[in-house]
């Protein structure tokens, strides 16, 4: 095979396949930018703050007081307070745990009740606010995949630039791989 047309074929390849990384990255930015934003708009339309009160919060969430949750790293961080409020509802036990309680006594004791809605309304919300943060992570990577094929696609295209100048300079009986002559 005659080096130039090695060349020519290498370099077609890289801007084929940069092109293919351009339009990849695009994809990945839209899917990640729209990912990030329907998570704003969602969680800010719901008008949930942290308390203002430092004091009030655990140790590791005071941090954020006095915030709105706007993003998927906050909506984990109320995740993780209602995660511990709902502790000290009935020492811990979860909502499947207090129900099965509360219809093995005859779903008559009011206490158990109180507690199965509450634990039941608070892990609901918790696994929704769950759901934020794991659709805002697949969002930042995908940005990331994006900034990773946007690189691709500029060291691909130096690449091709690079070996049509190596084509140009090629002379036109040049073989791939000659044999060394010794």
């Amino acid at each position: 095979m005659r080096r130039r047309s090695f060349d020519k074929v290498l370099s077609v390849t890289g801007f084929v396949l940069a092109v293919f990384l351009l339009v990849l990255g695009a994809l990945l930015m839209w899917g990640g930018t729209f990912a990030q934003n329907k998570v704003t708009a969602e969680l800010t339309s719901q008008k949930v703050s942290f308390s203002s009160e430092a004091s009030t919060l655990p140790p590791d969430l005071q941090q954020y007081a006095g915030q709105q949750v706007t993003s998927g790293p906050l909506a984990k961080a109320y995740s993780d307070l209602i995660g511990v409020h709902l502790n000290g509802v009935a020492g811990g036990k979860t909502y499947s745990e207090v129900s099965e309680e509360w219809i093995a006594g005859g779903m008559k004791d009011a206490t158990l009740a109180q507690q199965r809605t509450t634990l039941f309304m608070g892990e609901t919300l918790r696994g929704m606010l769950l759901n934020a943060y794991g659709y805002w992570v697949f969002g930042t990577i995908a940005l990331i995949g994006a900034w990773v094929s946007f690189a691709g696609a500029l060291v691909l295209l130096i690449l091709a630039i690079l070996g049509l100048v190596h084509l140009r300079k090629t002379p036109e009986t040049a073989a791939v791989f000659e044999p060394v002559r010794v």
